[in-house]
């Protein structure tokens, strides 16, 4: 340690007189010295010191790359400056216009949120019209199948009188053909008797066959039942039941009823449908099939539609919304408009109306609500 002491001291008076490069290759024999001494366990750079190499040219380098991007700059200025598209006339007189615009932020706002809020109201009332939908094609489903039964059990019914109506002539007629056995046989015995007079013999026979209730009860029983005379609206009723198919267009409570009722300032005192009460917005379904002759929203009826078949007519009033348009082809379920309250109303209903040849129908003598 002494020795290594006194060399480095060495090393720095030596140092003091010495240039440098003497100084960088004193350096470099101390350090391979000291190399050998601890077998290469020192951790230095064992990389030579390149005393001749000179700087490199940075200055010039970053001259050089600060006139190409001074240039580059003014390239870019002078095209933009010459381009006729960039600045034209009306781009810069647009800009301008745009610039001069007072945009009001807080009324972009609002009619961005009511927008938002009419969207929502709308996906509402898309879903709420599907569910009524649904609703309205299961109660047109089971009003067919209640009207298939009833059909089928009516004509049930039919047969089953026809066949009463058949046995009921088989028994008339074979009480008959026995009368006239009877009588056949009378008359035979009356012949044979002898000392009997012709007068005596046909009051016999007539007292004979008045026997056991012949002729006489049969003629009572065979006296037809004095028949109902139908009003014309019930001939019209069971014409339009045979002749058109009707399914009821909305299922709801019924507000008011065909005829007569008590008149207000707002409602009429005799009613020519039937009104069926639900909420504004439901949709509802035609009655029948046919063509629409009439799109309206005048009058006490409001928004209103006539759909025609034939000779028959149906109508729907009070209406919120119409699908159709006049000419357009209607099937039976079809949906045709919305509920609502529009008119002369109390509140929102369907006002349904069935007409033949111009004259109105109830309702109710046609389906069952």
């Amino acid at each position: 340690m002494i020795f290594e002491y006194t060399c480095d001291k060495e090393v720095l008076i030596l140092e003091k007189t010495m240039s440098s490069e003497e100084r960088i290759r004193r350096a470099e024999e101390i350090y391979n010295r000291r190399r050998e001494r601890y077998n290469g366990n020192i951790r230095v750079s064992s990389s030579s010191v390149n005393v001749n190499s000179k700087p490199e040219y940075a200055i010039f380098k970053k001259v050089i790359l600060q006139v190409l991007i001074c240039l580059l700059i003014y390239l870019i200025f002078y095209l933009i400056k010459n381009s006729n598209y960039i600045f034209s006339a009306d781009v810069l007189e647009k800009t301008k216009e745009f610039l001069s615009y007072d945009i009001n932020f807080q009324n972009v706002y609002e009619v961005v949120s009511t927008y938002y809020n009419n969207a929502i109201k709308w996906l509402e009332e898309f879903n709420k019209n599907q569910e009524n939908n649904e609703l309205v094609e299961n109660q047109l489903e089971n009003n067919q199948q209640e009207n298939s039964q009833a059909e089928n059990s009516q004509q049930g019914k039919d047969e089953e009188q026809k066949n009463s109506e058949g046995k009921q002539g088989e028994q008339n007629g074979e009480q008959e053909k026995d009368e006239k056995t009877e009588n056949e046989n009378l008359q035979e015995e009356s012949g044979n008797t002898a000392g009997s007079e012709d007068g005596e013999q046909t009051v016999q026979t007539s007292q004979l066959v008045g026997i056991g209730g012949g002729e006489d009860e049969n003629h009572q029983d065979e006296v037809p039942a004095p028949q109902v005379q139908l009003s014309q609206m019930e001939i019209d009723a069971n014409e339009i039941k045979q002749n058109y198919s009707f399914a009821i267009p909305l299922k709801g409570t019924i507000s008011s009823r065909y005829g007569p009722r008590q008149a207000t300032e707002i409602v009429s005192g005799n009613h020519k449908g039937i009104d069926i009460a639900v909420n504004e917005g439901t949709v509802f379904c035609a009655a029948m099939e046919g063509t629409v002759t009439e799109v309206s929203g005048e009058g006490s009826y409001g928004n209103h539609i006539y759909i025609q078949n034939g000779d028959v007519v149906t109508l729907y009033a009070h209406c919120k919304k119409i699908y159709l348009q006049k000419g357009q082809k209607v099937t039976q379920g079809m949906q045709i408009g919305e509920v609502g309250s529009t008119g002369n109303v109390t509140g929102p209903h369907l006002h349904f109306e069935i007409r033949k040849a111009g004259r109105v129908v109830n309702p109710e003598y046609v389906l069952a609500f």
